[in-house]
C-alpha cells in the first residue's frame, strides 16, 4: 500500500478492499470493526514516556488500540446513561517550572491541597485519578512504561487519559501514573529537561517531605533492610524511588544513596521484572470493569458483548459475576512475601 491511498482511506475518499482493511488491521493490532466504525473522537498531544520504541509503526499500534480502548469506555457511559466526570483541573495548573526543579514541589503540594489529599499517602492513585476525570487503562506495552493522551470528542470537549503498563508490579504503576500527571500539570520551560521535572514531580507526590522526613528521619548514614521495606509499604513505592527521594531531601547521605544502590543492582532489581521484595500487585483500573458489570446485570449488553467489552472468555466473565457464597474466597494478595535473608551493605 502506497502513503497515497492510505491518505484516501483517512479521509474517507475511497474505501480499501476486505483484504487490504485486514491487512491493516493486523498491523495496527485491532479488529476490522474498529477500522470501519464510526468515531467521534481523535487523540492529541500523546506523549510517551521513553523513547525506545521501534518506529512509527510502533506508535501508532498502541494509539489504535488506545482509542479502542476509550470507545469502548465510553460506549459503556453511554449505555449506562453516564456523562463522563469532567476533568477536575488544579487551581493553578498549570505550575510553571522555569528555573529548576526545586518548583516541582510547589506544584505537588498545590495539587495535594486542591485536592484535599493532606499530606497522606495514596493508596489507590489509579481509583483517585479516574474520579478525578482522568482516564485510567492499563494495557500490555512492550518497551514503554505509561503514556499520556488527550481525547477530544465531537463536543470539543478534551478529556486527558494515562495509560499504564499491565505488566508492571504496583509501585513502578502508580509511579508511572504520578509522572504522567505530572506531565498533564506541569508547564517545564524548554531549559529543563520535562522528564526528569514529571520524576520529580512524582516523588513529591507519592512521598511528601515532611511525611517522609517523619517516617525516615532528617539526616541518615545507615539503614536497616527491615525499615526500608516497611517504608516502602507506607507509601506504595520501591525502594529505589525511595533512595532517590531522600537523598534529593538530604536525608540519604550520597554514600549511603550509592551503597544501596549498588545492592539493588547486584539483586537484579534495576532489570525487568523490576520485581523487589514485598513487590506490590499491580493497581489494575477497576472502573470500566465496574461499569461493565453493572451493564450487563441492567441488561444492557449481553454476556458476550460484556466478554468482547472486557476483551475476556465468557467463562471468566462468569467468574467475575459470580454472587458472593461461602466458598467464594478472594485468592489476590496484596504483597509478596519477603524471601531470603537482607542485609545491610
Amino acid at each position: 500500500m502506497t502513503a497515497q491511498a492510505i491518505g484516501k482511506y483517512e479521509h474517507g475518499e475511497s474505501m480499501p478492499s476486505t483484504g487490504v482493511l485486514t491487512a491493516i488491521a493486523d498491523a495496527l493490532g485491532v479488529s476490522t470493526t474498529y477500522l470501519t466504525g464510526s468515531r467521534d473522537m481523535t487523540l492529541e498531544a500523546v506523549e510517551f514516556r521513553r523513547k525506545t520504541l521501534a518506529g512509527k509503526r510502533e506508535e501508532d499500534q498502541i494509539k489504535a488500540r488506545v482509542l479502542r480502548l476509550l470507545e469502548r469506555y465510553l460506549a459503556v457511559e453511554e449505555l449506562l446513561g453516564l456523562t463522563s466526570t469532567s476533568w477536575d483541573k488544579p487551581r493553578g495548573s498549570p505550575w510553571p517550572v522555569l528555573h529548576d526543579l526545586s518548583e516541582v514541589e510547589h506544584a505537588a503540594r498545590g495539587l495535594r491541597a486542591h485536592w484535599g489529599l493532606g499530606l497522606d499517602p495514596i493508596p489507590n492513585l489509579g481509583e483517585f485519578l479516574e474520579e478525578r476525570g482522568i482516564k485510567v487503562l492499563a494495557m500490555d506495552l512492550t518497551v514503554i512504561d505509561g503514556l499520556t493522551v488527550w481525547v477530544r470528542r465531537e463536543d470539543a470537549s478534551t478529556t486527558p487519559v494515562i495509560v499504564v503498563n499491565q505488566g508492571h508490579w504496583g509501585e513502578r504503576q502508580r509511579f508511572t501514573l504520578a509522572h504522567e500527571l505530572g506531565h498533564i500539570v506541569l508547564d517545564v520551560a524548554p531549559r529543563i529537561d520535562s522528564e526528569n521535572a514529571a520524576h520529580r514531580f512524582a516523588a513529591a507526590l507519592l512521598m511528601p517531605a515532611e511525611p517522609l522526613r517523619a517516617e525516615v528521619g532528617r539526616r541518615r548514614k545507615s539503614i536497616g533492610w527491615g525499615e526500608l521495606l516497611e517504608i516502602k509499604r507506607i507509601f506504595g513505592i520501591s525502594v529505589q524511588a525511595l533512595t532517590l527521594r531522600c537523598e534529593e531531601l538530604g536525608i540519604f547521605s550520597p554514600a549511603l544513596s550509592r551503597r544501596l544502590f549498588d545492592e539493588f543492582i547486584r539483586r537484579g532489581w534495576r532489570r525487568p521484572p523490576y520485581q523487589e521484595p514485598c513487590a506490590i500487585v499491580g493497581e489494575k483500573p477497576k472502573r470500566f470493569e465496574r461499569l461493565v458489570c453493572r451493564a450487563l446485570s441492567e441488561g444492557a449488553v449481553s454476556a458476550d458483548e460484556a466478554a468482547e467489552l472486557l476483551g475476556i472468555p465468557v467463562r471468566d466473565l462468569n467468574l467475575l459475576m459470580e454472587e458472593p457464597g461461602p466458598k467464594r474466597m478472594d485468592t489476590e494478595a496484596g504483597t509478596q512475601p519477603l524471601q531470603g535473608p537482607f542485609r545491610m551493605p
